[in-house]
């Protein structure tokens, strides 16, 4: 854990020089995975690492962790309500019966344009806090979570990470809690995947596990696919 802390902030570094960037500006949503990219984005830039608490119909507690992350790592903390711009939005689409994802997935999105608009008025880099399990399965919102110029995450498993954030000493309580992506109320990443982290992670593995949770994890894996891959682009013809 101590070589993989140490190689993750001087990928840090490395990325924001190369970017002739000043520092990194990330997500803090209480959850795990942004509490250890807090811990990392503080250890590479001291100085210039700015997190931002973006509450948008969330539950308060998520807030309270945000917050006691920040805390523990001396984090400088941004607070962006999107609460009534979420509302906003929604009043004005004037959909009725509107698909609950749809509208779920707004919120990652109006985060990414948050964080981007710190990331730009700083000259900072945006850092994503998604995971390999999460990766795999489609686990993400694009173009919001997803949203990013960094992932320094993105080749850990769940499992990885828990061990990361006991090394980087994250509060117990953020280590121990139920993963959530905040997408609604009382909703948790295992109750809508219909699997655990730790069945999801050995398969990732080793490529075992129950006989229909590895064909849906392979069936979620493959229809999430243009998630993880740009956009097609379309070539002309050249005889044209």
């Amino acid at each position: 854990m101590d070589k993989l802390c140490r190689d993750i902030v001087n990928w840090l570094k490395e990325k924001v020089s190369e970017a002739n960037a000043k520092g990194l500006v990330f997500g803090v949503s209480g959850g795990i995975d942004s509490a250890v990219v807090a811990a990392l984005a503080k250890r590479a830039f001291p100085e210039d690492s700015l997190g931002v608490i973006m509450p948008c119909h969330s539950n308060p507690v998520d807030e309270q962790h945000g917050l006691l992350v920040a805390n523990s790592f001396d984090i400088k903390i941004e607070k962006v309500d999107l609460t009534k711009t979420y509302d906003q939005l929604v009043q004005s689409l004037n959909l009725k019966n509107a698909n609950k994802m749809a509208l779920a997935n707004i919120k990652p999105r109006l985060r990414m344009t948050t964080l981007y608009f710190y990331a730009q008025n700083y000259n900072y880099l945006v850092v994503g806090s998604s995971n390999k399990s999460e990766i795999t399965v489609g686990y993400f919102t694009k173009h919001g979570d997803s949203g990013v110029d960094l992932m320094p995450l993105a080749s850990l498993t769940k499992t990885q990470i828990r061990q990361l954030a006991e090394y980087l000493n994250v509060p117990k309580i953020i280590i121990e809690k139920a993963p959530t992506a905040g997408l609604w109320e009382n909703q948790t990443d295992e109750q809508e995947m219909g699997f655990s982290y730790d069945v999801l992670d050995n398969y990732i593995m080793n490529k075992t596990g129950p006989e229909d949770i590895v064909e849906k994890i392979e069936i979620m894996n493959k229809r999430s696919e243009h998630k993880r891959n740009f956009p097609p682009i379309f070539i002309p013809d050249s005889k044209n």
